[in-house]
């Protein structure tokens, strides 16, 4: 297929023919599918004219993925100054006519993760006031994703966050793996929620040998969803691990789900007569499924404070795993996580490239990066032609 300037299109989702630039990163280093490609029924078109892409940020791994999102689309990034004034305000410059065009703006979420806001919603507003014709985002990690519910007096900022962004003026947001499917509610604009499970899933088939003998596992009920839709498209067994340490986002915190345990009817009001409630107490761990003699494979969508991966992975190796996986989306890994990770009975942990994590590969060795800017530009795609994006979630269930 020939582009308007007579030069191929580098879109084609073949392993002999994929887009590659070999000085930015080793290809062994990040594994790309090679085999359940994205891909039309017949080939795929050319994006129509008045396609314009911009990367919000200036770190280079948001650089990487935005040109490698350009390249599979056969186009050139868009030219955009973004960066920081001497007192940390944030200044945008578009450098080229955004006027009737479909401006698409991709932000990954690095450490700093309030100047990346930042740096999305000014430069949406600033293609809003150019008189772009729809601002899409491109943001494969939502930040603020865990605070999507109430906790005592605090408050829901993801969804403060969806009415800054589409205030600022977006029109369509492209994500992956959400925290809580409900946060699509938020925004009063179409809202696109990939999903990556079918690339952790080639490659749990192409790169873990033996994988047949594994088991998929849940760290904590909460996450049994998730492993219960891994384990039945690999055709695989389920354990579900019980009695961890409660988290941040237990009910326990929750003052409106925990009555207090001491029943003080005449303080409130003589009349009204609560009913005492026995407070919660964790069990002991238990592992609910066989993994004696297994691969264990740990499923999740985010990997941040890893104390809890850390626990699963010493239970799972007590009771008889003799090798242990950690699959999911978002690699958010913070802190000391890279050299625990590296200390730990964990032999690989696999996350995609939704967030930059160069660094913490550098400092574990065992971190592993699936690409997934393939379907991150076939939607950029199918949402600049107008086409059904029903393709991208065929078979895709809501646990996924």
């Amino acid at each position: 297929m020939m582009m308007e300037n007579g030069q191929p299109l580098p879109i084609v989702a073949e392993a002999d023919n994929d887009v590659y630039d070999s000085t930015t990163e080793p290809r062994a280093e990040l594994y790309q599918p090679s085999v359940a490609r994205i891909k039309t029924d017949t080939a795929m078109n050319a994006p129509k004219g008045g396609l314009v892409i911009f990367t919000a940020n200036s770190n280079p791994s948001c650089m990487v993925l935005g040109k490698r999102i350009s390249e599979r689309l056969g186009v050139v990034l868009g030219k955009v100054q973004v960066y920081q004034e001497a007192n940390r305000e944030t200044r945008v410059q578009i450098q080229e006519s955004v006027r009737g065009k479909d401006v698409f703006i991709i932000q990954t979420v690095s450490k700093d993760v309030n100047t990346a806001i930042m740096e999305l919603l000014i430069m949406v507003y600033a293609c809003k006031t150019s008189c772009a014709r729809s601002i899409i985002g491109v943001i494969p990690y939502f930040p603020y994703s865990k605070q999507c519910k109430m906790r005592k007096r605090g408050s829901i900022v993801s969804k403060l966050l969806a009415s800054m962004m589409c205030k600022a003026g977006l029109n369509h947001l492209i994500t992956m793996d959400l925290h809580q499917k409900e946060i699509q509610g938020f925004f009063n604009i179409p809202v696109d929620n990939l999903r990556a499970s079918p690339f952790l899933l080639q490659y749990i088939q192409e790169e873990i040998p033996d994988y047949r003998n594994a088991v998929i596992v849940a760290k904590s009920p909460s996450s049994a969803k998730r492993a219960q839709s891994f384990a039945e498209r690999l055709r695989l067994g389920i354990a579900v691990i019980h009695g961890e340490a409660q988290d941040a986002e237990s009910d326990l915190v929750d003052g409106r789900h925990s009555p207090p345990t001491v029943k003080n009817i005449g303080a409130i009001h003589p009349s009204l007569d609560i009913p005492f409630v026995i407070p919660k107490e964790k069990p002991p761990i238990t592992v609910v499924g066989d993994v004696g003699g297994r691969i264990a494979i740990i499923v999740d969508d985010i990997i941040d404070d890893v104390d809890s991966f850390l626990a699963a992975a010493d239970t799972l190796k007590e009771r008889g795993a003799y090798k242990i996986y950690v699959m999911a989306t978002h690699g958010i890994l913070s802190c000391d996580a890279p050299r625990l990770i590296e200390e730990s009975a964990i032999n690989e942990v696999v996350v995609t490239n939704t967030i930059p994590h160069e660094i913490q590969k550098l400092q574990c060795p065992k971190i592993k990066t699936v690409d997934i800017s393939m379907i991150l530009s076939e939607a950029i795609r199918r949402i600049h032609n107008g086409e059904s994006m029903s393709y991208l979630f065929r078979n895709i269930g809501v646990d996924d």
